[in-house]
């Protein structure tokens, strides 16, 4: 199997190409600063983690910006910090703000040349509109959990995927889904026949971070960053030249 048999690439965004992890730590230190958090970085988004997964499982129709805020509330509630209502409203609009890795623009830019390009993601359409001119190329198309009404791993996300792209004529054989979450992403994606590659951003890291764990997540490639993903396509296409 080579990355060349391929001509869709859907993407997750956050945590794959906007490095989410970073964003949301800094728009936590509002938060963590007056009430002398000592916990450290990994500790933090880890129990994000848990309050986010459990929001949209209870809220699934909820906007993403919207449950940010719930999730902030519920971490001043944990941490019993009193925060004031605007303190909420700016985390759940922060998304914008959450920087791009550094290989991610230039990847996807190249990436263009080969493939379609798709974005599945558990957030809203204006908050991926702030994140996609990080990015600066043009997906082909974005769905978005405010579109389906439910967040990944939800299976309903990847049959709506699925749905669309197959009346754009896409086969789910030449899908190639492509996401750092084994929890949100690789798990629900084997489950519906996708093939996936694993972008490991937290290789050089332990633990989980913002993702709830997965530890029997299954994958068909794996590449510590979207510029090695870049390298091997090239390797590639000159083996087949």
């Amino acid at each position: 199997m080579k990355l060349t048999d391929f001509n869709v690439l859907t993407f997750d965004c956050y945590g794959t190409l906007i490095d989410w992890e970073s964003g949301i730590y800094t728009a936590l230190k509002p938060l963590l600063q007056p009430g002398d958090i000592t916990l450290s970085r990994d500790a933090v988004l880890e129990i994000y983690a848990r309050h986010e997964s459990d929001q949209q499982k209870l809220t699934p129709a909820m906007i993403y910006s919207d449950l940010l805020a719930v999730v902030h509330r519920r971490l001043a509630r944990e941490f019993s910090i009193d925060m004031p209502e605007e303190a909420h409203l700016r985390f759940g609009a922060s998304v914008p703000d959450w920087p791009a890795f550094a290989d991610s623009a230039s990847s996807l830019q190249y990436l263009k040349k080969y493939y379609q390009l798709v974005i599945l993601s558990n957030v809203d359409r204006v908050s991926f509109a702030g994140s996609n001119k990080r990015l600066a190329v043009e997906f082909d198309a974005i769905y978005t959990a405010q579109d389906v009404g439910s967040y990944k791993p939800d299976l309903a996300n990847f049959h709506y995927m699925l749905g669309k792209l197959e009346a754009r004529g896409v086969k789910p054989g030449a899908i190639l889904h492509t996401a750092q979450s084994l929890f949100h992403d690789h798990v629900p994606a084997k489950q519906v026949g996708l093939t996936s590659a694993w972008i490991d951003r937290r290789h050089d890291q332990g633990g989980w971070g913002a993702t709830m764990p997965a530890p029997d997540g299954s994958y068909d490639f794996r590449f510590t960053s979207m510029a090695e993903l870049v390298k091997a396509h090239q390797e590639d296409l000159r083996a087949a030249s």
